[in-house]
């Protein structure tokens, strides 16, 4: 679908396709590079696109290597609830942390930076992990009058999830492209109940050849 055919009040949102969520990275997912070309098609035909990308500090409270002891994929008590830990990613400046070296940025028109505060961690890309502190995302979208969110990226079963979830609740329609997202899937069948509860709160989840 051409971007004259798109509607005005639909936008894309490509959730932290990072060197380090993909192979190499620290944080690899599987497969996670092979979503960047069915991205960049799809992307042109947007009027709206936005990119989120992981941005931690150093000693950032959900690394396992800022807690004495702790090992990634195990979790901790924190100010805001539970806390799974990570190995160190996305760290600010760090290659790790840049787009996906073949992701087109030409149809980005905004980056948003998450997880910036060494104390908070942010999977959503509309609140921070305490569930009620904005990123400023839904202001920007509803300040242009998007009512239809499309999402892609990484992981289906993290930062996916609790994106689509939280654009749900705040009364977007969400579509997910299912050929163009990967998932951590730790502990295992976590990718496939990650979509099935996405879908029973309401989001489409479809390939982008059937939008």
């Amino acid at each position: 679908m051409s971007l004259s055919e798109r509607g005005k009040h639909e936008a894309l949102i490509i959730v932290d396709l990072q060197n380090d969520f993909c192979p190499g990275g620290s944080l690899a997912v599987e497969g996670g590079d092979d979503i960047v070309g069915a991205i960049n098609a799809i992307a042109p035909s947007f009027s709206v696109v936005v990119a989120t990308k992981d941005w931690h500090p150093a000693g950032h409270v959900s690394f396992a290597s800022s807690h004495a002891g702790k090992k990634p994929f195990e979790s901790v008590s924190v100010s805001y609830g539970e806390q799974i830990l990570w190995p160190d990613h996305c760290v600010q400046g760090d290659a790790g942390a840049e787009f996906h070296p073949e992701l087109d940025p030409k149809p980005i028109n905004l980056v948003l930076h998450k997880g910036t505060r060494p104390d908070l961690d942010s999977y959503s890309a509309f609140f921070e992990n305490d569930h009620s502190t904005p990123t400023g995302l839904d202001g920007y979208f509803r300040g242009l009058g998007i009512r239809h969110l499309v999402v892609c990226g990484i992981a289906t079963d993290v930062c996916v999830f609790f994106s689509v979830t939280d654009a749900l609740r705040l009364g977007y329609e969400v579509s997910v492209l299912q050929d163009a997202v990967r998932g951590v899937d730790q502990p295992e069948g976590s990718v496939s109940r990650a979509l099935d509860t996405m879908r029973a709160h309401g989001a489409r989840v479809c390939a982008a050849a059937e939008l």
